[in-house]
């Protein structure tokens, strides 16, 4: 009666605040993750986009009556947002979105709520995705790739000296291995890869690779037939290794140091190599683009037989993913014409 009588914003009771529903989408988050149905970033994020200190939806919405909450309120904070951090991302924006409306489907599985306001995404610019350039794409000269494997073999001879660190035969097999499983270069992916995750299978000759909490979380993937090569020379090095070893740098317990001197050193083998831009997108090459290079291989080198559907399912990713970042940027070849004008029994 207080607030009215002052005529202040009317109290909102606890279990019907933006603040209340945010806390539950926390809680789900962190179920999902335990429960291994989301990677551990789902839950990192979600707290990220709800919490942050300058631009957080529990700031901008936590006292409000989430019954009261329309497209309006969402549009005109979206505004104000534009003018005080023009330099978030649509990317950054976009997330935003999404956690406001999970916390309103949160309300709405409980029945405060009928429908969830309609949320317009920002329009995304698609940031190209950059591959080392490779035979034959490119003349037998010209190929990133193989100039990086060589550079990476002879630095490894020569026992070059990184930060400390020497860069060894391990490097040269962990390129090769990225770029012949699709695994991503990370923390919770390659780095995180036990012996006990991996099985040698024949018919084809692959390896089989359990990825328990990837960045689209829990998968196993098919390698090409050149990662078991890459596998066994790893076994040869590491003839005592136990199930629970890392298969890459296992002396190191702190996986993110592995992950650092990675990249250190992958940038030195590209300045041996001369490798510097990607020409066609003008992004910088990191041991990133080495899961690039393994998807437009896969494109490329199969003469446009590959099914994009399991390519999609092996690497982690989606069908979209591939056509907006990969297929589309890649020439068409002869073999991809010949494959787009066969018939059913040819």
């Amino acid at each position: 009666m207080a607030f009215e009588l002052l005529g202040a914003e009317k109290r909102v009771e606890r279990e019907f605040s933006f603040r209340h529903y945010a806390t539950r989408l926390i809680s789900k988050g962190q179920r999902l993750v335990e429960n291994g149905e989301r990677n551990a970033n789902y839950a990192r994020n979600t707290q990220l986009f709800l919490n942050n200190a300058e631009w957080g939806l529990i700031k901008a919405f936590g006292h409000k009556d989430i019954r009261d909450l329309k497209t309006r309120d969402y549009q005109e904070f979206m505004d104000k947002l534009s003018k005080q951090r023009p330099d978030l991302s649509t990317s950054t924006r976009n997330m935003l979105t999404a956690t406001f409306r999970n916390v309103l489907k949160v309300a709405r599985d409980d029945g405060v709520i009928d429908i969830v306001p309609a949320t317009p995404r920002t329009r995304q610019k698609d940031t190209p995705r950059s591959y080392l350039p490779f035979h034959p794409l490119v003349a037998e000269e010209d190929d990133a790739y193989q100039a990086v494997l060589r550079a990476a073999k002879a630095m490894a001879r020569e026992n070059v000296l990184v930060r400390g660190v020497p860069v060894t035969d391990e490097l040269y097999d962990l390129i090769l291995f990225v770029t012949h499983s699709f695994v991503r270069p990370i923390i919770s992916e390659i780095y995180a890869l036990k012996h006990d995750e991996v099985a040698v299978a024949e018919d084809p000759k692959r390896l089989l690779l359990t990825i328990r909490n990837g960045k689209t979380g829990f998968r196993v993937a098919n390698t090409m037939p050149a990662a078991v090569g890459v596998y066994q020379r790893i076994k040869g090095r590491n003839p005592n290794a136990k199930p629970s070893n890392y298969l890459f740098f296992p002396d190191y317990p702190n996986r993110e140091t592995v992950s650092k001197i990675v990249q250190r050193q992958f940038r030195e083998v590209l300045k041996r190599a001369g490798v510097k831009n990607d020409p066609e997108a003008g992004l910088k090459y990191t041991i990133y683009s080495l899961r690039h290079t393994a998807i437009c291989m896969r494109l490329i080198l199969s003469h446009g037989q590959v099914n994009i559907y399991n390519l999609a399912k092996n690497a982690g990713t989606s069908v979209e993913q591939i056509e907006r970042f990969y297929a589309r940027n890649l020439p068409l070849s002869r073999e991809m014409a010949i494959n787009l004008q066969q018939f059913g029994g040819q």
